[in-house]
């Protein structure tokens, strides 16, 4: 299997908005190793089982989801354009313009009201998702019935980039990064058995990962991810959120979860025992599988350890390699200190 850089930027290059993960969990079931079970579940998660060394105290899950945002089309115009809706949460300032692609190698174009023809008032304002249109070069709806039908996603068309000191952009690095710590984990020796979850629409509200985590119902749960960075000139303070540079996030807090604080604390003293940077979240905003997970059954103590991320849900997500592998690090060190905790 390819170092886990490479393997970010393989599974980032696929196409799998929510609800349409088919392509991503059957490149994921590619690079399993012998030693693992799994199974899909109804919802389409791909659930793991891999020996380690020993049976842990408590019943550990990790889980990252193979989903990204992107676009589902909901009518077809007789011009042969193609109104849509997101799928997840996507600013309409990062769409107009983009080139779109569909899984059968359609291309398209998102276009609106042109500059010159806007009016003052509409000039500072944000278009709406709903004004928008896809253009895929089809003249009328006949003909555009035969490339594309209502219910297909299309997925930004962006490359996948190594730029500046270490830096890494693409689409999709949220959360396919995650789903990347977890193969390269499986494709390693364990301290402990756990149960590893690749989760399916979470950017639609966490909706596999409520299934799943029913189903394995675990005492303990990890959660890989990413995080909005906002070090960005111009943002100061609290309101930067994380850097890119500064090492995984830990999360006290989100709209979602609130973490347990004990596992908090174990995350940030493994990250000084083995030399790694290690940041939190200075706002309470966002959520990510967590959310459900901590909430299932009788109910699981969730930390969630996330790679900061500038553009988040855009074609030009960013994070930092350093930061890519001390999460790894810190990953593997926290197998073992998660089997530990009584």
């Amino acid at each position: 299997m390819e170092n886990l850089k490479e393997l970010v930027k393989t599974l980032s290059a696929l196409y799998g908005a929510s609800g349409d993960e088919d392509s991503i969990r059957e490149e994921i079931i590619k690079r399993l190793p012998a030693d693992v079970s799994y199974k899909t579940d109804n919802l389409g998660n791909l659930i793991v089982e891999k020996k380690g060394a020993k049976v842990p105290a408590k019943k550990l899950m990790a889980a990252a989801h193979m989903d990204e945002v992107g676009f589902i089309v909901t009518y077809i115009e007789e011009d042969g354009s193609l109104c849509f809706a997101p799928v997840g949460g996507i600013l309409p300032s990062v769409v107009f313009g983009r080139q779109l692609v569909f899984k059968n190698g359609v291309f398209g174009a998102v276009a609106g009201k042109p500059l010159h023809l806007l009016k003052d008032e509409e000039e500072s304002a944000q278009p709406k998702i709903s004004e928008l249109r896809i253009d895929i070069g089809a003249e009328n709806k006949e003909e555009a019935e035969k490339l594309v039908s209502v219910g297909d996603c299309a997925y930004f068309s962006s490359e996948q980039l190594d730029f500046g000191d270490g830096f890494m952009a693409g689409k999709a690095l949220d959360d396919r990064a995650g789903c990347a710590i977890m193969l390269t984990l499986l494709n390693s020796e364990l301290p402990y058995d756990m149960t590893f979850v690749f989760t399916t629409q979470e950017e639609i509200g966490t909706r596999g990962a409520t299934a799943a985590a029913f189903s394995v119902n675990p005492d303990i749960a990890i959660v890989f991810e990413t995080t909005t960075a906002c070090d960005i000139n111009g943002v100061e303070g609290e309101q930067r959120v994380c850097a890119l540079g500064e090492g995984p996030v830990i999360s006290f807090m989100d709209r979602s979860t609130i973490y347990d604080r004990e596992l908090y604390k174990l995350a940030f003293d493994t990250a000084k025992k083995i030399g790694v940077k290690c940041q939190t979240k200075s706002v309470v905003a966002g959520g990510n599988d967590s959310g459900a997970i901590h909430q299932a059954a009788g109910g699981v103590r969730t930390m969630a350890v996330s790679l900061p991320c500038r553009c988040l849900h855009s074609p030009s997500c960013v994070i930092k390699e350093s930061d890519l592998e001390d999460t790894m690090k810190l990953a593997r060190a926290l197998m073992t200190k998660l089997g530990e905790v009584q």
